[in-house]
């Protein structure tokens, strides 16, 4: 489908009319674009340019080339090179072209000289004058150009040349491709397919806010600045202490979006294809359209064009008409029979090309949402065709073949890497291909669960079925010939799938060369769970048995090695920590192997060394796997674990062995330390104190604050470059880390008498890291290096003896690991909640906060316990109701999942309202919806041979009653999460909880994929159920996949934050531009990364005071959240706040109130108002409207951010003192004096308290007190003449203030973190030598892990506020 190609280059001159004005201006053509080649050369197969573009690449991921140029940031790029990595510069100056199309008056292009052809192509598909053509050729002189060259090698080309528009002739292809176009243009503005989660759309609903484009529109709202233009007040739902919660403003509809309709009908004709004797006159294919005006015809498309016919719906006569109106474009021969056609087209077309490009573009996965309005369903022509043909397993497009999945996710692997365009080339192809292969993947299971699919096995049971489409392999999540019997059933075939996920995660990012992976996606699909997988060539044809030559597949008995694998699974032990050990098979015989036993290698018939089920890549969790004989430590048993599981896969996160490795490593180093400073006091007293090893024992678990920095590796005492008496400093027991060990192997080399010598010359020094080394379980004795054997408490693995050892240690290292989990990570994530470092909002944002510090959500009831016993409980109520939140609806989803699986396809709708009514709907008696008679027919209809695997009585699911639901939800609780609800009903729930039933509603139905209508919910009416199954609209997959990195690019914007930490803004901000353009060159124009990269820019470009650019740049980050991440996930929230303050800055203050009343619904909805963000966002509410005056309403919601900063942060804190100030302010311009020296004296005490009576802030809010005290006094003096002569007294006019916007700007400022550098040359080299000793007062502490949405967010650390 040729405009959702992602392909629509900025240089498009009417595109975006603000950006791209910019961006001619600023010559788009000084990009940096390393990774331009020619489409040809990377694909060596010479195409013709339509199938590259049409195919979404074509069959062999071609990497699309324009992407890069997608962002129109890219004129932020200065072309400055940076020093940190080799970025090669292509620095061609662009230039014009004149383009004639026919019929169109000449216009001109900017183009670059590494651009193809056929982005050219693409632009004029686009533009709004030529956006109908589809089929034609471009021509320099009469010779028609290569789509595939680029533009730089053709002969001839150069500034001002003129390129010619010429039409060429249709093939059935070519009318296809024209059709399907042409319908989408005319669906450009229809938002049914993102509410139908296809073709990669989503919502987006900025612009409704916005009125449109921000940026330049601002210099044409200049009036909005006229104070009584705005309409401050927010809807009833909005204020502070509202108990309404309204589901229907999630998606405000537009005022003027009248859907403009062009045509009734447009749709193949039943007389297609043509018969032999038409073809020979050039018919193609025959079209049937209705016009608006009623109007029924019938269409020819032959190699000339499309003209009239003479057929009706009922006799076949495909003579031309008379008059046949012969036209090259569908849209021309329209626009002449139909006047209504003509005049909507082009006003749908201007509309088109108004919107935000961001708006338009494909996101590289598809977001589903959770609500939609009732869409009425029209006649569509090409999606009836794609249903059909993607039913048939066929490629969109791709005439007569599938890919093949396998072979294009492993060359765009073994594409070259050695540079950085070669890299960029190289990851943008493995990023195409797996979110090609992820969307291929959703709709292959979807078909699978549907029952479109037929099994390779039809004999067998429907449980047990496997199937085949489109070149990807299916199988379904359930114990197939009880191959999981001894881990756990069913339960553990649910799980398998998400732990061999992982482990195609963990090996895909090691990448290590000549070792491949399969691709895997993993989707939850009403009810049942499906793994699609890209098929090993040649493994249909063979036995496993024949096929598996590493590894084991009977769990152990039978197992095998081979020595390439070795090799390749040893370049991966390092990173993965996995050990290489010994097993023993049935017959005794000792095995060496380097991952679990039930990874399987296979040697395709390609010749590729493959790795599968890597399900036991990390090592089990012993605090979920009790073992007979094995005690956990002390501390872990007070706890309750061990504790049984459903499955014996439990197994620990990779980041919480980084973080236990990482944690070991600081030990390893202090110790070592400890003991050569020892040595040394010894030498003069000549006594020996080998006395580290006991007592290192017992601290290694004893200190919470862990260090936590990505990656580490090993110590090696072998080496003598890095550092050199660092160590010593780390004797008064603080963790210091000398310095990160990320960089290769760091040395103990210890300066003793001024000279520089190598521990391991002296046999003490050696015997000291020995026994470091041995203290904190290293597997080497001369160099910190820590790995797990992932096969040890694996039922039916033996070891052989000689081993028995590393065995002992191997079990005391699990054991020490599992535990520095619950003694460790545990209380560090309740520490970061605390200091609000992670600040949660949702289930999704909470479970990405466990997951970080390596805590499996199985661990929630565990973390609830420990927020029950922290003292500090009450300033832990928002993690504690999220994470009660997140608890109950994830035992509703494992009951859900079950209840599904029972329910038949036509009573899907009527099963999950009635499940929603028991879980959510204070009606007490919520029944089925099914009458009696319909269910007794249905009992007695014949079992169809290929339905989907259920569980016998297809009508079980209308027993469920409320009751029965929640006590099922508390026992499951109980059993999974070791927790205990307090609560038999919805109701009671939410009572106890402090919850709402909007935010349970919406994290069930993202949880389980349901969508349901848009509109007011009663759930309180205990008279009638809150659901019916006309609310239910559609079940949507829930898709796990791999998600590829943009590496070079992520290593840019690290080395920019860091940059802009360390305060060099210039350099960061370059930085950050450079990784911009990366990722747009990898990922296209719409990523979660590339998000983050223009939030951090805007943030620069505000702080550097370009607030226009900070605005472009914020209204791009918070689309793209919209788009990729959901309109009202978090992080959007959080987009839509930081967009509001630049809008202020600008001046746009109502467009800027408005987004802050759509961030506060959004929260509302969310997370509810009883959250410390809330605080900050009502701060910035009435900041805003104290500036523009509406003083009482601005009170309302200073005084709530008052009470929620109180309730969070302690009621000493300094954001307190400043809320209080703030809410000063305003009362000060009430002329309430009283009740602003009230607030501004515990404003004052709490920054005397806490700073001392010196500190500026103490003088500042001192100041202050005396100016409102003279105001109070000049007051009450005028209040005294009044009363004492009447109306004839003489007053002395009072200073009223109307705050101005500069110092409502500086108070939202430091509201939001940002600190403003005075640039004089002096106080930047004093704040940079501030910045770095406060760093390094940080490492002396605990490293502070950078907030939670992992984006440097500029805060003040030095008490400014």
């Amino acid at each position: 489908m040729v405009s959702k190609t992602d392909d629509i280059p900025t240089s498009v001159p009417t595109c975006t009319p603000v950006d791209l004005a910019n961006d001619a201006r600023n010559g788009v053509q000084d990009v940096k674009e390393p990774s331009k080649t020619s489409l040809k050369d990377s694909c060596g197969c010479g195409h013709s340019a339509e199938t590259a573009m049409v195919n979404g690449d074509g069959a062999h991921g071609h990497t699309e080339e324009s992407e890069s140029k997608q962002d129109g940031n890219s004129k932020t790029d200065l072309g400055d090179e940076s020093n940190e990595q080799e970025v090669i510069v292509i620095q061609d100056t662009g230039f014009t072209l004149k383009i004639q199309a026919p019929g169109a008056e000449p216009f001109d292009l900017q183009v670059s000289p590494q651009e193809m052809v056929q982005e050219i192509h693409q632009v004029l598909m686009d533009r709004e004058d030529t956006c109908h053509r589809t089929c034609f050729s471009l021509q320099l002189d009469g010779n028609v150009l290569d789509n595939f060259a680029e533009l730089k090698s053709i002969e001839g080309l150069q500034e001002g040349s003129l390129l010619k528009v010429v039409e060429e002739p249709y093939t059935v292809r070519e009318a296809r491709i024209h059709v399907r176009h042409i319908r989408d243009l005319l669906k450009s503005l229809d938002p049914s397919d993102a509410y139908n989660g296809v073709d990669c759309n989503s919502l987006s609903f900025l612009s409704i806010f916005t009125d449109g484009d921000l940026g330049d529109s601002g210099k044409r709202k200049k009036k909005g600045n006229e104070l009584e233009q705005i309409d401050c007040t927010p809807p009833e739902y909005i204020l502070p202490g509202s108990k309404e919660r309204p589901l229907v403003p999630l998606q405000p509809q537009n005022k003027d979006c009248k859907p403009l309709q062009c045509l009734k009908v447009l749709m193949m004709s039943g007389w297609n294809p043509p018969p032999g004797n038409r073809k020979m006159h050039g018919d193609l294919m025959y079209l049937y359209i209705v016009t608006v005006e009623e109007r029924h015809v019938s269409i020819t498309a032959s190699t000339r064009g499309f003209y009239l016919n003479q057929s009706t719906t009922y006799t076949f006569n495909p003579k031309p008409a008379n008059p046949s109106f012969l036209t090259h474009s569908l849209v021309e021969l329209l626009s002449q029979i139909s006047p209504a056609f003509k005049k909507n087209f082009t006003a749908l077309q201007k509309k088109r090309v108004q919107r935000h490009l961001f708006e338009r573009i494909a996101t590289p996965f598809q977001v589903y949402s959770w609500t939609a309005p009732q869409v009425d369903h029209a006649m569509d022509c090409v999606r009836a065709e794609d249903a059909y043909t993607s039913r048939l397993g066929y490629e969109e497009h791709i005439p007569g073949q599938t890919r093949d999945w396998n072979e294009e996710l492993q060359t765009t692997k073994e594409l070259p890497r050695k540079n950085l365009p070669e890299r960029l080339l190289r990851e943008r192809a493995i990023f195409k291909v797996h979110s090609d292969f992820a969307a291929a993947a959703t709709r292959g299971a979807m078909a699978v669960i549907d029952g479109n699919v037929m099994a390779i096995n039809p004999g067998e049971e429907t449980r047990m079925q496997m199937f085949i489409w489109n070149n990807i392999f299916f199988s379904l999540g359930f114990d197939v010939r009880d191959h999981y019997r001894e881990l756990g059933g069913d339960a553990a075939a649910h799980a398998a799938p998400t732990n061999d996920l992982n482990g195609v995660r963990a090996y895909g990012a090691v990448d290590i060369e000549g070792l491949y992976t399969l691709g895997t996606v993993v989707v939850d699909y009403r009810g049942y769970r499906v793994t699609a997988q890209s098929i090993i060539p040649g493994i249909l044809e063979r036995e496993q048995e024949q096929s598996v030559i590493y590894g084991s597949i009977d769990f152990g008995k039978t197992v095998v090695c081979h020595e390439k694998y070795m090799e390749l699974l040893e370049k991966t032990s390092r990173p993965l920590k996995v050990q290489k050990h010994k097993v023993l098979n049935e017959k005794n015989e000792s095995v060496e192997l380097c991952s679990s036993v039930e990874c399987k290698g296979i040697i395709g018939n390609d010749g590729r060394h493959y790795i599968l089920d890597l399900l036991r890549t990390f090592p089990p969790d012993l605090n979920f796997l009790p073992v007979d004989g094995e005690e956990l430590p002390p501390e872990t048993r007070l706890q309750g674990f061990p504790r049984q599981h459903r499955h014996r896969l439990a197994c620990l996160r990779q980041e919480l062995i980084e973080a236990f490795v990482e944690h070991r490593y600081l030990l390893f180093m202090k110790m070592a330390a400890l003991q050569l400073m020892q040595q040394k006091a010894n030498k003069d007293t000549k006594t020996d104190t080998p006395a580290i090893r006991e007592t290192s024992e017992k601290s290694i678990e004893s200190n919470p604050d862990t260090i936590q920095t990505p990656g580490v590796t090993e110590v090696s005492t072998e080496q003598t470059d890095s550092t050199s008496g660092d160590t010593q400093a780390e004797t008064d027991g603080e963790e210091t880390p000398s310095k990160p060990a990320t960089n290769g192997p760091l040395d103990l080399t210890t300066v003793q008498n001024g000279e520089c010598r190598n521990p391991l010359d002296d046999p003490k020094s050696r015997e000291v890291v020995l026994n470091a080394c041995k203290a904190v379980g290293s597997i080497s004795n001369t160099s910190f290096d820590i790995r797990f054997n992932p096969d040890i408490f694996s039922p039916g693995v033996r070891f052989p003896d000689d081993c028995t050892d590393d065995v002992q240690k191997q079990k005391q290292l699990l054991k020490d690991s599992s535990t520095f989990l619950v003694s460790c990570q545990i209380p560090s994530l309740i520490k970061d909640c605390l200091d609000h470092s992670a600040v949660p909002m949702d289930g999704a944002t909470l479970t990405e906060a466990l997951h970080q510090r390596g805590i499996n959500v199985r661990y929630l009831g565990s973390v609830l316990e420990f927020m029950d016993k922290t003292p500090a409980k009450a300033q832990l109520e928002h993690i504690y109701r999220i994470g009660i939140i997140e608890l109950i609806t994830r035992c509703a989803k494992h009951i859900f999942k079950a209840y599904l699986q029972g329910v038949e396809l036509s009573a899907l709708s009527a099963a999950v309202s009635h499940f929603l009514n028991c879980f959510l709907s204070s009606f007490p008696d919520a029944v089925a919806h099914l009458p009696p008679d319909e269910l007794a027919s249905r009992r007695k209809s014949r079992k169809r041979r290929n339905k989907v695997p259920t569980g016998g009585d297809n009508t079980a699911w209308t027993n469920l009653t409320p009751q029965e639901l929640w006590k099922n939800i508390a026992c499951e609780a109980q059993s999974y999460y070791h927790y205990t609800i307090k609560c038999d009903g919805v109701d009671q729930l939410v009572e106890n909880y402090n919850l709402q039933k909007i935010t349970l509603l919406r994290e069930i139905s993202i949880k389980t994929g349901i969508q349901i209508l848009i509109k007011e919910y009663n759930f309180d009416s205990r008279h009638k159920p809150a659901f019916t199954e006309e609310d239910i609209l559609n079940i949507f997959p829930v898709v796990k996949h791999v998600n590829p990195k943009a590496s070079d690019a992520f290593h840019f914007f690290q080395s920019g934050q860091a940059k802009v930490q360390q305060g060099f803004l210039k350099e960061g901000c370059e930085l950050i531009s450079e990784a911009l353009n990366l990722f747009n060159n990898v990922y296209g124009a719409m990523h979660v990364e590339i998000c983050a990269c223009l939030r951090l820019l805007a943030r620069l470009n505000y702080i550097m005071g370009d607030h226009p650019e900070a605005l472009s740049n914020q209204q791009k980050a918070v689309l793209m959240s919209e788009r990729v991440l959901g309109i009202e996930h978090p992080n959007t929230i959080q987009e839509y706040m930081h967009l509001a303050l630049y809008c202020f800055a600008n001046g746009q203050l109502s467009t800027a109130l408005k987004l802050l009343y759509r961030a506060r619904y959004l929260m509302f909805l969310v997370t509810g108002e009883d959250h410390p963000e809330m605080a900050l966002l009502d701060s910035n509410i009435g900041l805003v409207l104290h500036g523009v005056m509406e003083y009482d309403l601005a009170l309302r919601f200073l005084e709530n951010a008052l009470t929620i900063n109180t309730k969070y942060h302690g009621p000493r804190s300094l954001k307190v003192a400043l809320s209080h100030h703030v809410v000063a302010r305003v009362y000060e311009s009430k002329a309430e004096f009283r009740s602003a020296l009230q607030h501004e004296k515990e404003g004052y005490t709490i920054y005397k308290n806490q700073m001392g009576e010196a500190h500026e802030k103490t003088k500042e809010s001192s100041e202050y007190l005396k100016y409102l005290t003279q105001q109070a006094v000049a007051l009450q003096r005028t209040m005294n003449e009044i009363y004492k002569n009447g109306s004839n007294a003489s007053i002395t006019p009072l200073k009223f203030t109307a705050p101005s916007m500069a110092s409502v700007l500086e108070q939202l400022n430091i509201i939001n973190g940002i600190i403003f550098i005075p640039l004089s040359q002096k106080d930047l080299e004093n704040l940079k030598a501030e910045v770095q000793r406060r760093q390094h007062l940080q490492e002396l502490g605990k490293m502070e892990e950078p907030s939670d949405d992992g984006l440097l967010e500029l805060e003040d650390k030095i008490p400014v506020d």
